[in-house]
């Protein structure tokens, strides 16, 4: 079994975007610094890692948001290291609500064990592997499930230019992986009003889009004073749901930096509950819509839109 680490956290008002929920990014940050604990109890703090020339740096995201958090909830983190492999380390998280012990999030990060000096992969030390599960690794690995592939974008694909900035910078002096989802979303609210639809009209309208599952896949890092091109297009709309993905390409030489594949749920502001995509905000988005899926979708009963739901989360 391996070692599980528990830290509580309380939401604070700065940490709540418009909607009144906890934003998406925060939710990473929540398990960045639970994951630092974790690994400071096991003996691996960033002294010792100092000390051996080695740090690990995220490879991949996957989150599953099950429930908002709202200001004033508190929030227990639970986390622990699912495998080791050669060079690489995946970490679990489960994420409750204190008051109600409900589930929120469920997500795992995978991550690539680099020499410091060379940045280059450096095996994972057998000593290490033992803190971290005392009584032996598990006898098989978890299956890692491909990220998925972006269908070509279409003519109306949105890139959004941005520097990176000096808040983006964390310690390890890259772009954090929280602040790239920032930049993601930042891109997604742009690209909703430049078809129309900034988020005044959709909040008048009574309606959101909440992410329901982010997945990111970090290439290389960004830096202080990198131009960057964020693009974004969707697909797979459904009733209530759609893929929308997104790319950050270095304006400089065009190398692809990070990707992500977001499931994006339509819900009710009063309610929380899932509605269907408006006719009219789905025709506006024609031309960003992918040249496969970009046709009408029939009526659906409630019960079509809870079932979406439900799957959507599988």
């Amino acid at each position: 079994m391996p070692l599980v680490h528990e830290r509580t956290f309380r939401v604070r008002h700065y940490e709540c975007d418009a909607y009144g929920h906890v934003n998406h990014a925060n939710y990473l940050r929540y398990m960045q610094e639970t994951a630092l604990d974790a690994s400071a109890a096991a003996g691996y703090d960033m002294a010792r890692y100092e000390a051996l020339g080695c740090h690990w740096l995220i490879r991949e995201t996957d989150i599953t948001y099950l429930r908002p958090l709202a200001y004033g909830d508190w929030v227990l983190v639970k986390t622990w290291v699912a495998d080791f492999r050669r060079v690489r380390s995946r970490r679990a998280y489960e994420l409750r609500e204190v008051a109600t012990g409900e589930v929120v999030a469920e997500a795992h990060t995978d991550w690539v064990f680099l020499d410091s000096q060379t940045l280059r992969p450096a095996s994972v030390p057998a000593e290490m592997k033992a803190a971290f599960f005392p009584e032996g690794p598990p006898a098989e690995a978890p299956r890692r499930e491909p990220f998925p592939e972006a269908p070509p974008p279409p003519p109306g694909v949105f890139t959004l230019l941005r520097h990176v900035e000096w808040r983006d910078i964390d310690p390890a002096g890259h772009v954090n992986n929280a602040s790239a989802m920032a930049y993601f979303e930042d891109c997604g609210v742009q690209v909703a009003a430049a078809y129309g639809w900034p988020m005044a009209r959709m909040m008048a309208a009574g309606f959101g889009i909440v992410a329901r599952r982010y997945r990111i896949e970090y290439r290389e890092p960004a830096m202080m004073g990198d131009e960057l091109e964020v693009a974004t297009w969707v697909s797979d709309a459904r009733r209530a749901t759609a893929v929308r993905h997104y790319t950050i390409h270095r304006a400089a030489d065009k190398a692809l930096l990070a990707r992500a594949h977001v499931l994006w749920v339509w819900v009710d502001l009063a309610t929380g509950r899932p509605i269907r995509i408006p006719a009219d905000f789905l025709a506006d988005f024609g031309p960003n819509i992918a040249a496969s899926e970009n046709r009408t979708r029939s009526n659906a009963d409630d019960a079509d839109l809870n079932r979406e739901w439900r799957e959507s989360s599988e």
